[in-house]
């Protein structure tokens, strides 16, 4: 296998856990310090960035591992099933199964990274102008927003509405962050 075609298998099988990490982070950031991005909470510091940051990256390692390798090993498990293989599960227990825990602990470093990312990086520029607590929640908004309009690009849907729907969602997620007021 050539390097090139190993980084496009790569790009489609991450693609899931990537943008589930970009969204789950920024989501995590907006409800989590949405208060202190108001003015009603504490300022948003390097401090918060990280805690959250973390908080996020632990939430995307549970759910995506979990999610990812009860999926992979049900597939085996009605692949060995269909095959009419003797015992319950007998795929799972080969190669397969140790391929499908690679894979899955591959899509969890992959969610984890990018919602650590998704949820620090706007909370970190925040922290470097504390004047300006609002500049994240635009942050993370524009960055929901652009992510719709390429998903949106990509699926050959509309980019108008893949970017509303994001976009809108984060707004929606803030003002439940505000509304919560969690921090």
């Amino acid at each position: 296998m050539t390097p090139v075609r190993g980084l496009r298998i790569l790009t489609v099988r991450s693609l899931l856990p990537l943008v589930l990490g970009l969204v789950d982070g920024l989501l995590n950031a907006l409800t989590l310090s949405a208060a202190s991005l108001v003015g009603s909470g504490a300022p948003v510091s390097a401090s918060l960035a990280l805690r959250v940051g973390l908080v996020a990256l632990t939430t995307a390692a549970f759910a995506v591992f979990v999610a990812d390798y009860a999926d992979r090993r049900a597939y085996l498990i009605r692949a060995s099933r269909q095959l009419n293989l003797t015992r319950r599960g007998q795929l799972a227990t080969t190669r397969l199964g140790r391929l499908a825990l690679t894979r899955a602990l591959t899509a969890t470093v992959i969610a984890c990274t990018a919602s650590f990312a998704g949820a620090t990086l706007p909370l970190l520029a925040g922290a470097a102008a504390p004047d300006l607590s609002w500049i994240v929640v635009v942050l993370a908004v524009v960055a929901l927003t652009v992510l719709g309009a390429i998903l949106g690009r990509l699926f050959a849907g509309s980019s108008l509405r893949w970017a509303a729907v994001l976009g809108c969602g984060g707004v929606a997620v803030t003002w439940i962050g505000v509304w919560l007021h969690i921090t």
